[in-house]
């Protein structure tokens, strides 16, 4: 018997795997202020999922698919229209469209509320490969273009004297927000993504001098409220993605208490 044979330790090393891979990721669209960014995506794996069972691909597949779509059409909206009400459209327009794709699907079994809430309790050894290697890339991917996505995301008139395309920068910056959406999606569902994404790094914030500390304690408070949530739903038998963004939430909470009294 191995140690990943455990369904708790594998619950959270998918917990803390994909905390360390949004969190710092979430701290791009805090600063950019696109909170509502992480929804539109996170909503349009519910269509992937639909997609992929139809065609017979595997789910992970299908929502990775659909939420590039997504972040393609959001990167490159009409720049008439502004990035509030394109992101509006988008998300709202791709759950719905994702949940009556869903009822169309005949002789297929479908958990919705697993794909819409998580279902980190049931993460396989596949599953925690799958997610393990989004999160290596998705870092990697941050420190290797960390200057130049930091650059385009502060000043882009800046980043363009320096040689930096913005544009490129926030084309990677959405990719990169599709991985995560389609590992996250088994952990804690299409609904509580951009919760994982957005709390940890607003609770990192008032707490960090810099950019790159505010990554690091994104991640910090990211794994942590992964592991305390999952604590919290075995102790009181609760849901476990929802507990784990509850246990963010209390980390905000905390860190702004804790941030207006040092101040």
């Amino acid at each position: 018997m191995s140690l990943l044979d455990g369904f708790l330790v594998r619950a959270a090393l998918a917990g803390v795997g994909v905390a360390i891979s949004a969190a710092p990721l979430g701290c791009f669209i805090v600063w950019r202020r696109m909170a509502f960014f992480g929804d539109a995506t996170a909503h349009a794996a519910i269509l992937g999922v639909a997609l992929a069972l139809a065609s017979g691909l595997p789910v992970f597949v299908g929502v990775l698919l659909m939420a590039m779509a997504m972040a393609l059409f959001v990167g490159w909206r009409d720049a008439a229209q502004s990035a509030d009400a394109a992101l509006a459209v988008a998300a709202y327009s791709a759950l719905a469209a994702g949940l009556v794709a869903v009822s169309f699907l005949e002789g297929v079994r479908i958990d919705i509320e697993a794909f819409l809430f998580g279902d980190i309790l049931a993460v396989s050894r596949g599953d925690l490969a799958v997610i393990w290697g989004g999160t290596a890339l998705v870092i990697s991917l941050i420190v290797w273009r960390w200057d130049a996505f930091l650059s385009s995301t502060l000043n882009e008139d800046l980043a363009l004297a320096a040689g930096i395309d913005a544009r490129r920068e926030q084309l990677l910056l959405t990719l990169a927000l599709a991985v995560v959406v389609a590992v996250a999606i088994k952990v804690v569902g299409a609904l509580l993504i951009s919760a994982l994404l957005i709390i940890p790094a607003s609770a990192a914030r008032p707490l960090a001098s810099t950019p790159e500390r505010m990554a690091q304690a994104a991640a910090g408070v990211g794994a942590l409220s992964a592991l305390l949530g999952l604590w919290a739903a075995w102790i009181f038998d609760t849901p476990a993605g929802p507990s784990i963004v509850c246990a963010a939430a209390f980390f905000f909470v905390g860190c702004s208490v804790l941030s207006r009294k040092s101040s």
